[in-house]
């Protein structure tokens, strides 16, 4: 017990560090907008969990109070020519132990999110959260120590949904125009594509998680960690984003649940020749291995519940083309047995390996990405190509499966006192412009072939790129297209942003059906499918308010509006979701 006294009372005399809270958090969206005009340099290029997430300002200063007590914290210097809106805020900080380098802890703040939808499922990058029809909510805290080289963090997380009853595809009765394989069992509430698919169930993306309410339990961001200078190796269920995608990320995201991986890499860099003094620029890598699982309405067999993922990741940041970085990102899954360990190395070979072309039930996925930061007009441009598998002719089909995404940032100025003079008030208003166009609709030289879901399912590997029924990657716009624009003020007690986003979840589902039609049918070829598009119009308002410095409220509003539901022309429905959170940062 004296012990324990004794170290609560180091704790309590400890200093303050800043750190990161969530992948997508209100605080990590916050120093990203701060990144574009150069207040804070981002810890990662193209791979980062929220273990690698710990923002450095560009600024730096030392307590008033005795320097041998306090440590030197980065934050920005309090001036008028940096932007922080939030600097009085508390965003999440790691304690240093007795004012020590080497140990130190957090407590990630205590967060509460729920949402209710009226009519439908609605939602993406909210982890094992399965926001169904009705209500919804996720709790989540965590504490993490670090010790030296070690890093322990435990992050769980737990969600309910009360996944109400809605019209699934199996429960539509006229499906005259789709290559029906089986019709669905209505008891069965697994892929959204079973009927329709010309192999059926090659990809677990479930409609409906059963017939009553769910409740999750999932370890999100907890993993063991070793970290020598920067050179990182961890296991646990931390999930990466990769790639520079805001809302809609190719191979990486927190739109699913976790899974277990083992990692090894190089955090964020800075490349130098040893013995001269040239710095070449920041490199990052990272290659890890884990287990998919699939979820419990795919099918019957217990054999494959599982599989492999192996996956690689490297970035580059030069130092003569200052704000741009590029990478290189690369995924094999496989079934699940040791064999498939060579994959691993695979990730570093050139090979022509198609699935079960080459013998092995393997999918492999490829992208490559720039992103370019103008810190002096904070202004970002960002892309990435992605593409599945490998073209059987690089000369004459080099597009083929081809996917991309494209998006710009701006920051906007609000001057709002030079507009009024008048104002006795000093107003500390920023605004930000978020536009991503996202295209994962089949390469137009697969419509000449046979039928093709999409850039996340596969024929050997049949639940797809998806870990228990949710996708990995892009939340929305799938096998489709997504258009989104955002645009955010930030003000000293918080934020409110406006947005539109327009996507198609699946259009692949209708140019599958048309890949064998004949020319010669017409008018009733064009009735049956170019008319069965189904497609998402979301108009959204959201805010959040620090009550206290601490204390952080949010709540949102989403109209949509949904054309052709279910693939299904001239059916239309209307979600309303409310979305209310609370989030308490200690320290």
């Amino acid at each position: 017990m004296k012990r324990f006294i004794f170290a609560l009372l180091i704790i309590i005399s400890s200093s303050f560090l800043f750190s990161q809270e969530a992948l997508k958090s209100i605080e990590e969206n916050y120093y990203d907008f701060l990144s574009l005009k150069g207040t804070v340099k981002r810890p990662t290029l193209g791979y980062r969990t929220l273990s690698d997430s710990e923002w450095i300002y560009t600024e730096q200063f030392i307590s008033d109070e005795d320097e041998e007590d306090f440590e030197e914290i980065s934050i920005p210097e309090k001036s008028k020519k940096i932007i922080d809106p939030w600097k009085n805020n508390l965003l999440g900080v790691k304690k240093s132990i007795n004012g020590s380098k080497r140990l130190a802890f957090k407590l990630y703040g205590l967060e509460w999110y729920n949402s209710i939808n009226s009519e439908t499922p609605f939602g993406q990058n909210d982890g094992a959260l399965w926001q169904g029809k009705g209500y919804n909510l996720k709790l989540t805290t965590g504490i993490r120590f670090q010790a030296s080289i070690l890093e322990l963090t435990l992050k769980p997380e737990f969600s309910f949904s009360q996944n109400k009853e809605f019209d699934t595809i199996g429960d539509v009765d006229n499906y005259s125009w789709c290559n029906k394989r089986s019709f669905i069992n209505k008891e069965i509430y697994g892929t959204d594509y079973d009927i329709l698919n010309y192999a059926g169930g090659n990809i677990d993306l479930v409609q409906r998680f059963g017939d009553g309410h769910v409740k999750t339990f999932d370890w999100g961001d907890s993993e063991i960690r070793l970290t020598f200078k920067n050179f990182t190796l961890g296991f646990g269920t931390q999930k990466p984003w990769i790639g520079p995608a805001m809302l809609n990320p190719m191979l990486g995201s927190n739109n699913s649940g976790s899974y277990p991986k083992f990692d090894i890499g190089l955090r964020r860099t800075q490349l130098r020749i040893p013995g001269l003094k040239w710095y070449l620029g920041d490199i990052e890598g990272r290659l890890w291995t884990g287990t998919l699982y699939e979820s419990d309405y795919f099918d019957d067999d217990s054999d494959n519940d599982k599989r492999m993922i192996h996956g690689l990741s490297v970035s580059y940041a030069p130092s003569f083309i200052p704000g741009l970085s590029i990478g290189a990102n690369r995924i094999y899954m496989t079934s699940w047995k040791t064999s498939n360990f060579k994959f691993l190395g695979k990730l570093f070979l050139i090979n022509n390996d198609n699935g079960t072309d080459s013998g092995n039930d393997e999918d492999q996925k490829v992208s490559l990405y720039a992103d370019w930061i103008f810190q002096k007009i904070g202004f970002e441009i960002y892309g990435e190509y992605g593409f599945d598998d490998f073209s059987q002719n690089k000369k004459t089909e080099p597009f083929h499966t081809g996917i991309y995404t494209v998006g710009v940032k701006q920051y906007i100025p609000l001057p709002i006192n030079k507009l009024f003079p008048k104002l006795k008030k000093d107003l500390d208003l920023h605004s930000q412009l978020i536009i991503e166009i996202n295209n994962f609709e089949m390469s137009q030289d697969y419509q000449l072939q046979f039928p093709y879901l999409g850039y996340y399912s596969h024929g050997a590997v049949s639940q797809g790129y998806t870990n228990r029924g949710q996708i990995l990657g892009a939340g929305s716009g799938y096998f489709g297209n997504s258009q989104f624009i955002e645009y955010k003020v930030y003000y000293p007690k918080g934020s409110t942003s406006f947005h539109f986003h327009r996507y198609c979840p699946n259009n692949n589902i209708i140019l599958s059906q048309a890949v064998y039609t004949a020319a010669e049918q017409g008018s009733k070829f064009q009735a049956a499918y170019y008319q069965n598009y189904e497609s998402y119009y979301d108009f959204g308002i959201s805010t959040n308010i620090f009550v206290t410095k601490a204390l952080n409220i949010s709540a949102g509003f989403d109209w949509v509006e949904i054309y052709n539901w279910r693939y299904y022309q001239g059916r239309e429905k209307r979600n309303l979701q409310l979305s209310f959170g609370a989030k308490y940062n200690f320290f």
